[in-house]
Formats: structure tokens, sequence, C-alpha cells
């Protein structure tokens, strides 16, 4: 791999003894970050929808203009974190600090808007949310892509890179399962106080491990190139993969209560349990991955990932009424499918980014975009499946047989199609212009991947 003159290779600390530290230190605040997303993304629409009344078109429409304004700003997000960077790496903890407290508060307020604006009516507690949600989820990106750009700047092989992504992705399911338990039986209240307990944590802990190596990456700000990563022809094919993938990946995200409740007719007891082990195994797999990656390489053990997927949702497309036991043990093939594309696609970038020689000053852009394009995931599953779905006749609910087979498609074998189309362009764009050494990034030939 190429490596920038002065810049150590931090990430090598992530193997052998004291591995477990470093990990630790850096990856426990993708456990917060991870805990949060649940509530932001998941619990408020219902929350909104029960407690205040608001009507769903209107919510929706607050949902959609907040989250297009959180994708559209991390690019933009990503650029100044280089800035911040490239002044010191006491700027980026003092603006991620910032950033940590008003994501916990705005968290509290979006739960628990003031009553005052509850006795205004259900416009004055959507208007709150819209606001509020919009700052919330600009702290959240501030945090996560710094959090994330931080881990690119370790360098090392591919080895030692997928370890650092894993050890952030590995906590990150244990915040999701957290995230899972909490509102349902302890509150919302407890929900959002621990989660500002954990983000304090996970902050401080990181703040720790980032100190001793800040000498490293720290370059001056007149040395960022002014190329955007849009207009880097070897991101511009990952990012493909990435996206298709990720779209691929969203879609049984989006349908799985579906498919749970009216082509399994799971009872709603059973349905944490199919959640549960997907996030389960997808943790326990991903050391796994990783002692793969040494072997085969990150692109080629991602692609497995993908085949892995395929024939896990070419059986599921099989199962029907009752098949509880069946779809739990493709919950659990799934999570270890899905381990993959957790802890690998970032190990990749930043493997790129030092291929290009932005190691150490552009990790913010490429991942402020990275960001950008997994949230337009989101976007696309739900903008692709619910509207076919819709085509063909299923509506929440129903029984017969073609509206169940027309949630069987969607589910199932739609994801299968796009792993297919994303696993070609994996090994199209990446794998193969890689083994013949002719891929480029610029003008000047550079390897893909080292």
């Amino acid at each position: 791999m190429n490596q920038q003159p002065g810049l150590s290779e931090p990430a090598a600390g992530f193997v052998g003894r004291g591995a477990w530290r470093r990990g630790l230190g850096y990856g426990l605040l993708g456990l917060p970050l991870a805990f949060v997303a649940l509530p932001l993304y998941v619990i408020l629409p219902n929350h909104y929808a029960r407690e205040f009344a608001a009507p769903l078109a209107a919510l929706g429409a607050v949902l959609l203009g907040a989250r297009l304004i959180d994708a559209v700003l991390d690019p933009i997000i990503g650029r100044w974190v280089d800035r911040l960077f490239a002044r010191s790496v006491a700027a980026v903890l003092t603006a991620t600090a910032i950033a940590a407290v008003v994501l916990a508060l705005g968290l509290w307020g979006l739960l628990f808007p003031p009553p005052e604006v509850q006795a205004a009516g259900v416009a004055a507690v959507l208007a709150w949310a819209g606001a509020v949600m919009a700052i919330t989820y600009t702290a959240y990106s501030v945090v996560s892509v710094a959090h994330q750009a931080w881990g690119a700047r370790l360098g090392g092989t591919e080895a030692q890179r997928s370890r650092v992504v894993g050890w952030r992705e590995a906590l990150a399911l244990v915040g999701v399962l957290t995230a899972a338990v909490l509102p349902g039986t302890l509150g919302l209240g407890v929900t959002a106080a621990t989660f500002a307990v954990l983000l304090a944590l996970g902050w401080w802990v990181w703040s720790r491990s980032v100190r001793p190596q800040a000498a490293a990456p720290a370059l001056t700000a007149h040395a960022l190139p002014s190329l955007s990563p849009l207009r880097q022809p070897a991101f511009q094919r990952l990012l493909a993969v990435f996206v298709i993938n990720g779209t691929a990946s969203a879609i049984p995200a989006t349908l799985v209560l579906f498919f749970v409740q009216d082509r399994l007719q799971a009872t709603p007891a059973q349905e944490p349990a199919f959640l549960g082990i997907y996030f389960l195994f997808a943790a326990l797999s991903i050391p796994l991955w990783i002692r793969a990656v040494s072997r085969f390489g990150l692109a080629r053990t991602w692609l497995a990932g993908m085949a892995l997927s395929v024939l896990v949702f070419v059986w599921a497309a099989t199962l029907g009424t009752g098949d509880i036991v069946p779809f739990l043990i493709v919950c659990a093939l799934s999570g270890i499918a899905v381990g993959t594309d957790l802890a690998l696609p970032g190990a990749m970038l930043a493997g790129l980014i030092g291929q290009l020689g932005e190691r150490g000053q552009r990790e913010g852009a490429y991942f402020g975009w990275w960001s950008f394009a997994a949230k337009l995931n989101l976007a696309l599953a739900a903008g692709l499946a619910l509207p076919l779905l819709g085509w063909f006749g299923y509506t929440p609910g129903a029984r017969d047989a073609d509206a169940l087979w027309a949630l069987t498609v969607a589910y199932c074998l739609l994801p299968c199609a796009l792993k297919l189309l994303a696993g070609g362009a994996l090994y199209t764009l990446v794998i193969r212009p890689e083994r013949s050494g002719a891929a480029t990034a610029s003008s000047s030939p550079v390897k893909v991947l080292p």
C-alpha cells in the first residue's frame, strides 16, 4: 500500500498484545451512535403518531424533509471535518464534544417536547419536531463522520483496517441491541438518559485514545487538495458497489416486519427473537470475516458475503405460514452475511484513500459522501419496495396468495437481484482491475486495493 511520508500505521496496534484496549478505545463511540439511530429513525414516527396524534401524511413530510437536509449536509460536514483535522486534533475533539451535547439534548427534546409546544397543538409539535430533528441529525453526522474519518487515518494493511472497522461495527451492533430492549422495558426517559451516559463515555474513551497519535495525521490547511472525491474514478467505482449493495440490504430491513406478520403469520411475541438473532449473529460473524480477510482480501471476502446473502434469501422465498424455526435460521445466516457489509466496505474506503495519496487530508470528504450514500440506500429501499408492493396489490394484513407472493418477491427476490448486480459490479469494477493492475484513480496508475 502506498504510504505518505511521515504517517505512521497506528492500525498495527489493533493486532496482538493490547489490541482489545485499542479496539475498545476507538470503537466504543460506535455503540452510542448506533444506539441513538434506533429511536431517531424507528421509534420517533410511531411515538409522534400515537402520543401526539400527528397525521401520518404530515409526519411523513416532516421526516422526509429533515432526512433530506441531513443527507445533503453530510458532504459539507465531511469537508469541514477535514479542515478541523488540518487545524488540530484538539479542534476535532472540541467540535465533536459540542455536537455530542447537542445530540443528547436533541434526542431528549424530540422524545419530550416542551409542554407549551404540546399545548399549542399538532402543528406546533410537528414544527418543533422538524426543527429539532434537523439540528439533531446534523450533530449526529458531525460526530459520526469525524469518528469514521479518524478510523481511516489509522491506516494499516487490509487485515488491520478491517479490524479497526470491525471493532466499531461490532460495538455498534451491541448499541442496536441495547436500544431495541430499553424503550419497551424501562421507558423512553431511561433510554434517553442511558444514551447520554454512553455517548459521554464513548467520546471520553475515544478522546483519550486519539491524543497520543494526534501528531501523525495533522496537516496544514493549505495542504488540502481541491479535487472532489466524486471526481476520483476509483471512488466512483467503489461507491457504486456500495450503493447497489446497500439498497439490496436495506430492502429486507424495510419489509421484514411485513414478511414476519403476513407471510409467516408470527405472533408479536416472536418478532423480537428474529431481530435479536439477526443482530447477534452479525456481531459474532465480524471476527470470522476479519480472519478471512487475511487470507482472501477485503474485496473477495465481501463478495463471499454477498453470495451467502443471495443463497439465504432464495431459501427464505420458499417459506410460508408457520415456518418460524426456518426463518430464525434465515435471520442467523443473513446476519452472518451482513457482517461483511458492516466491517469491510469502510475498510476498503480507508485503503482507497491511502492509495489515492489523500490519507491524513481528505478522510472527512470521502466519508461525508459515504454517509450520504448510506442514507440514500434507505431512501431507495423505501422508494423501490413500498411502491412495488402497492402496485402488485399488497396491503398490510393481506392473506391472499397473489399479495403474499408480491411480498415474497419484494422481500426475498428483489434483494437477491440487487445483490447479484452488486457482486457483478464488485468483481468487474474492483477485483478484476486490481488483478490486472489497470485500475486508475487519476492520470497516474494506482491500484484500487492494496
